[in-house]
């Protein structure tokens, strides 16, 4: 199978380039702009493989996709390429709108160019699946059943917009031109090599520097955290096994609230660095997020009942594990925060107004 991958050096995307590469032996094309959370680090154990391929390309150019499908031919996309970060939406919005959704048409139009050039056996066996949040339905009050796939889009960022756009996009290509595209949606995902602007990442890197743990208000908004190799997994099921035009909520069942997630991070590092004890004392309660939603939480039934995922990765186990990771790659995380944030400790923003 070949498999053209937008955002592939991004940390969910370099996850599944990692798990189709080494559990399935698909051939993969990288397409990526390599913008300042690209991560090609987090690809080194795949770069000599004659099964990976990197252009650096932006979803954005209309000829140089047309390009990438000419010479690769790919059987399948998986279009995970996106500007994530709710803080940075925030801050500047023409980029959201620009990437997420510029870009998804724009791409959706190349895809359909190749896609009307094949034979009609290989227009069966195309697939495009569209990789998108759970943010796109809005916020849920406490006692609120979990979205599922029929929940009505309330976007409330300009992040969440942006994707919530992309997604109506995919899906009108899908039901006015034939194009044979998937949809999944999915919750918090956390793990090794996520660019240290989130908050997990962003609390243990503090907590190891000693240095103020940024909370939102009080700390009380709940997220479902999903560990990134379990959502990896999850999105190359969605993309061999679904259905065609459906839409698939990947979730962690593993509702926290942000101030519990923070709390969970300053244990493990008492009993990792006692003589630092008890980093619970550096947590911080800072000014909250404007329109910050109170809730998220996925109903994965439907995915394990159709396709049989689930996940595996407790997250407790997750969180460990991932804790352990940067902690061990103190390097990588040192030489971002000196590159773009001149060596200051990192917030929850941009690393700029902690």
């Amino acid at each position: 199978m070949r498999v053209l991958i937008t955002g592939g050096s991004g940390f969910i995307g370099s996850a599944v380039i990692r798990h189709i590469i080494g559990s399935h032996s698909a051939h993969v094309l990288n397409a990526d702009k390599l913008t300042y959370a690209a991560m090609p680090e987090a690809l080194e154990d795949t770069v000599n493989s004659d099964l990976y391929a990197f252009s650096r390309s932006d979803i954005c150019d209309a000829p140089e996709l047309d390009r990438l499908f000419a010479e690769f031919e790919p059987e399948a996309v998986m279009h995970l390429a996106a500007e994530s970060h709710v803080d940075r939406s925030i801050d500047g919005p023409a980029d959201f709108m620009q990437t997420n959704f510029i870009g998804t048409y724009t791409l959706l139009e190349a895809a359909l160019r190749y896609w009307s050039g094949l034979s009609q056996t290989r227009r069966r066996s195309f697939r495009f699946h569209h990789v998108s949040t759970d943010e796109v339905y809005g916020s849920l009050e406490l006692d609120d059943p979990a979205f599922t796939e029929q929940t009505p889009y309330n976007p409330r960022s300009p992040y969440a917009a942006s994707k919530a756009g992309s997604d109506h996009l995919v899906q009108a290509w899908g039901e006015t031109y034939g194009l044979p595209v998937l949809v999944s949606n999915c919750s918090n995902n956390f793990g090794p090599w996520q660019f240290p602007e989130k908050l997990i990442p962003v609390t243990i890197i503090n907590a190891r520097e000693g240095e103020p743990l940024p909370v939102y208000g009080e700390g009380r908004n709940v997220r479902d955290w999903l560990f990134v190799t379990d959502h990896a997994k999850a999105l190359w099921t969605v993309l061999t096994q679904g259905r065609i035009g459906e839409v698939y909520n990947i979730g962690g069942n593993s509702e926290r609230q942000n101030i519990d997630v923070v709390r969970a991070i300053c244990e493990l590092m008492d009993v990792r660095f006692p003589d630092h004890a008890p980093h619970n004392r550096l947590i911080t309660f800072v000014t909250d997020r404007p329109g910050h939603d109170q809730r998220y939480a996925i109903d994965a039934t439907k995915i394990k009942r159709e396709l049989g995922w689930e996940p595996t990765v407790t997250f407790e186990e997750g969180l460990a594990s991932t804790l352990d990771w940067y902690l061990a790659h103190e390097s990588w995380w040192r030489n971002i925060r000196t590159k773009l944030y001149d060596g200051r400790r990192l917030g929850l923003t941009s690393g700029l107004r902690a």
